[in-house]
């Protein structure tokens, strides 16, 4: 009883049931949303802008770290560095190769795909802490390669990198990337959720579910473990390749452990197992310490400025904000946002009604 379906509307078909959107209407808002999306530089200023762009490129990579963790059931704490290998890639084929920047974002991708492979082969033998570990061990080996590989990264110097072009229109401002992230966020969104329906996806979603009974219906373990971590980094690379490109400046120190855990709270607030909850839960990480400093000015001058500080504790308490509000969605909604989204329609489709 979660569904907008109406009574009486019975598929007939496997196809038929397994749609991307269960009713027009349904179909028809999502494309509403995606136009009115693109009057947004429009009508908001950069700062607005900024934070659009940066949950899209979030999100992308949020989304690949929830089909990881929340469809197949393994888990990451390194996620942070294959979004920043995506970065680098992206930059370093377009400054040595002169790549167009329109082909290195997918290529940045498809290098990004090859390296959480290569990391992913323990899934295949690990499970549960020791898995954990092995990826915390690739964060950690990842960013001392960024460090050390100065013909890759740049170094602790960091690297530059080109705005986004094509046909010789540079897509250098925030009104004009905007269309770029929104365009790829589409585009990614429509990939995931279609996986999900394919074979393939199933198979990730029963290997979660119980793997010895997935291997007795002739589930190949290994290669589905593997391939998930192959399609996680893919959206990393990806998110990052379009981060370079926003910025156009790209360092390490952008790609902490606090970074990983910071994707792992989004998945985790959005709510694991959810192509929409990846980017409710991207857009609350982001809008969270904004609201923070919104907070903070709201209260300046206050008894309560003054007692705890608010102007000089900022930093903190954005830290604190995120750590606390983990923790009470893992209390008290464990399900995250778009469980809480789903229990919202349905009760209006029952609405005056109980049951």
């Amino acid at each position: 009883m979660t569904t907008l379906i109406p009574c009486g509307d019975f598929k007939t078909t496997y196809s038929a049931d397994t749609t991307i959107f269960p009713t027009t209407t349904s179909r028809n808002m999502v494309i509403l949303g995606i136009a009115v999306l693109c009057l947004a530089p429009l009508v908001m200023d950069r700062y607005l802008l900024s934070l659009l762009i940066q949950i899209g490129y979030l999100g992308i990579a949020a989304l690949g770290l929830n089909i990881l963790v929340g469809f197949t059931g393994q888990i990451s704490i390194g996620h942070a560095a294959f979004f920043g290998f995506g970065a680098f890639s992206s930059a370093w084929l377009v400054s040595n190769f002169g790549v167009p920047v329109f082909f290195a974002i997918p290529l940045a991708g498809v290098m990004t795909t090859a390296v959480g492979m290569v990391f992913g082969l323990p899934a295949a033998r690990l499970k549960g802490l020791y898995l954990a570990i092995a990826t915390l061990a690739a964060q950690f080996i990842l960013q001392d390669f960024f460090a050390r590989a100065s013909w890759f990264s740049g170094g602790v110097a960091g690297t530059l990198t080109e705005p986004f072009s094509i046909f010789g229109v540079t897509f250098d401002t925030d009104e004009s990337y905007f269309y770029v992230v929104l365009a790829y966020v589409v585009v990614m969104y429509i990939l995931g959720t279609n996986l999900m329906r394919t074979r393939d996806g199933r198979a990730l979603v029963a290997v979660r579910d119980h793997y010895l009974s997935a291997e007795m219906m002739g589930i190949n373990l290994t290669k589905y473990r593997t391939l998930s971590f192959g399609i996680s980094a893919f959206y990393a690379g990806i998110g990052g390749a379009l981060y370079a490109h926003y910025l156009q400046f790209v360092s390490v120190e952008g790609f902490t452990i606090l970074f990983s855990i910071q994707f792992l709270g989004m998945i985790i607030i959005g709510g694991l197992g959810s192509i929409m909850g990846s980017l409710m839960g991207t857009a609350f990480m982001v809008l969270l310490p904004e609201s923070m400093q919104w907070l903070t000015d709201a209260l300046a001058g206050s008894a309560i400025d003054r007692a705890l500080d608010l102007s000089n504790s900022l930093a903190f308490l954005r830290e604190m904000a995120i750590g606390a509000v983990i923790i009470l969605f893992l209390i008290f909604e464990p399900d995250g946002l778009a469980h809480r989204w789903h229990q919202v329609k349905a009760y209006w489709k029952l609405y005056p009604f109980s049951h």
